[in-house]
């Protein structure tokens, strides 16, 4: 069996994104019944270098849209960072999620050779279309992915690895 560029990224990144939506309606929730404000948790930070929730979230959404475009061939969508809500969040997530399903399976499977070059200047980086999928682009989302939900974690929400993992598709 050949190595599918397309089931390594788009079923992936859709995974965790929609398993971020189920977090972020569980924090919606937590806020409602704890009547604690919002930003404590939007706001919060693991450690004070670390970036906040809010921005974790961004992040992965960018990651997920940044990979499926290049690895597809397409320019990268521009999203503001303007989100202040978790309703705010999870339409960025519902957004990225629409681009993802827009994007042409064949020509993510014809990536793996394709160069990728992200950043600019200093921070610039080459990559072939597997390399950049496996060592830098899935890397990257699941470290923001992993940061929002420790940061809700952390802060009493009662969600687990299966909350996390969410529904694993056939």
């Amino acid at each position: 069996m050949s190595f599918s560029m397309y089931s390594a990224s788009v079923p992936v990144f859709q995974q965790i994104l929609n398993s971020l939506l189920e977090i972020l309606d569980k924090a919606e929730k937590h806020v409602e019944t704890t009547r604690i404000d919002p930003n404590a948790l939007l706001q919060y930070r693991l450690f004070p270098d670390m970036l906040p929730f809010t921005r974790q979230i961004q992040i992965a959404a960018d990651f997920a849209k940044g990979a499926g475009a290049r690895l597809a061939g397409q320019e990268v969508p521009s999203y503001e960072d303007t989100e202040k809500t978790f309703a705010d969040l999870k339409l960025r997530i519902k957004k990225t999620l629409t681009f993802l399903d827009s994007l042409p399976r064949h020509d993510i499977e014809l990536s793996a050779e394709r160069a990728i070059t992200t950043g600019s200047g200093e921070k610039t980086r080459h990559f072939t279309g597997q390399a950049y999928l496996l060592h830098y682009a899935l890397p990257h989302f699941f470290f923001h992915a992993t940061t929002a939900y420790d940061i809700l974690r952390h802060n009493g929400l009662e969600i687990g690895k299966k909350d996390f993992i969410g529904t694993i598709p056939q």
